[in-house]
């Protein structure tokens, strides 16, 4: 008769494979950190919103500057006018 069967013994070590990997996975779980990840739907209404500020704002510019122009007090600054239209000249003499 045999006291020591090892048959018995590699039955028990199934279980503490299982029980041991499920203590790994719970703390793969508890130290998981927290991930936010932003759809490209969300992106694009977070844009459109930025670009609602900005048109919004230009259009506020557009309508100053039209009160000035029907007033008669908006000054043109020649030399910001000249700047920009030294480099035109400078092309078309050369060609």
């Amino acid at each position: 008769m045999k006291i020591n069967e090892t048959g018995r013994i590699n039955a028990i070590n199934p279980y503490q494979r299982s029980a041991e990997a499920q203590r790994q996975e719970q703390m793969k779980k508890s130290t998981r950190k927290d991930e936010v990840s932003i759809s490209d739907e969300a992106i694009k209404l977070l844009q459109a919103q930025n670009n609602d500020k900005v048109d919004a704002e230009r259009a506020m510019k557009i309508d100053n500057l039209k009160q000035q122009v029907s007033a008669g007090t908006y000054q043109i600054d020649a030399a910001k006018l000249a700047e920009k239209l030294a480099p035109y000249f400078k092309q078309s003499s050369e060609n």
